[in-house]
């Protein structure tokens, strides 16, 4: 007997990547299918707008998880919130705007009875992504062959019998840079957080799931759908949770046959040809 959906007061889940080939689509969409909230909030980087621009082709499951979103809007009338972050930052030149309880903002603050969080993709703190585009293009173009290498690195330690193993995660772990990076972007959000009279902040960017105390602030990262497959949740009582998507499979196993949302077999879009995300 399939088990009713988790119930939370709200869910925040961000670098989803549509668009891309290392998008977990069917990951995150089995894990919308078996949760329901009042609120979703996709924090930033949802639709990959520089892949797209590159020719990276949408799939059909891509418009599964867009339907998704757009029949709980519908059905269970939730609240949802898209904060554009760097990869679809053409969505800054309209900000903010609504269509019902479709919210598309810069960011915003969310209110709990043990006080507010500051909600943001986060990389207004990533000096790279915001003052030199052409390096962070090129880092996204090295970011994509360490994927693409991950991929067969995987394949054979699948045929070996191993268990999965992320060289990003690896690198992330033992480059001082790549630490010092993290631990820098977690202080300055931090201090803005302060700065804004908040007890709490919400982000994503930077592909790390987090929970932790950064002095009296709470520091909350929902990580992304590419490798760490996480999310942050609020339960009814206002308490913040990660969610591993890994552990949420051992409650709710994915069967790839399953689906609750109609899609025709041929579904594909063009971003470009209609200009929803052409280049600045």
């Amino acid at each position: 007997m399939k088990k009713p959906p988790r119930q939370y007061k709200s869910i925040f889940i961000s670098d989803v990547h549509l668009g891309t080939e290392n998008c977990k689509a069917k990951e995150v969409i089995h894990f919308l299918t078996n949760t329901r909230c009042q609120r979703l909030v996709l924090n930033g980087d949802i639709i990959d707008g520089w892949q797209l621009n590159r020719g990276s082709h949408w799939k059909p499951v891509h418009t599964q998880f867009i339907r998704l979103v757009l029949k709980r809007i519908e059905k269970d009338q939730i609240d949802v919130i898209y904060l554009r972050g760097n990869h679809d930052d053409i969505l800054s030149r309209f900000l903010p705007m609504s269509f019902g309880s479709l919210s598309i903002v810069e960011e915003f603050v969310h209110e709990t009875a043990s006080g507010n969080y500051l909600v943001l993709h986060g990389d207004v703190f990533d000096t790279i992504t915001k003052n030199f585009v052409f390096l962070a293009h090129l880092g996204d173009w090295g970011y994509r062959l360490l994927m693409s290498l991950n991929r067969w690195y995987n394949k054979y330690r699948s045929w070996r019998g191993k268990e999965y193993y992320s060289l990003s995660k690896a690198i992330k772990a033992k480059v001082k840079q790549a630490v010092n990076f993290v631990s820098s972007f977690e202080e300055k959000l931090a201090k803005l957080t302060v700065a804004k009279n908040c007890s709490g902040v919400i982000c994503g960017h930077i592909h790390t799931p987090a929970d932790k105390m950064m002095g009296d602030i709470h520091y909350l990262n929902s990580g992304d759908w590419v490798e760490s497959l996480s999310a942050i949740v609020e339960t009814d009582d206002g308490r913040f949770e990660l969610v591993d998507f890994k552990n949420f499979e051992r409650d709710y196993p994915m069967d790839d046959n399953a689906s609750d949302i109609s899609l025709e077999p041929e579904a594909d879009f063009d971003f470009a040809s209609i200009g929803i995300l052409a280049s600045k």
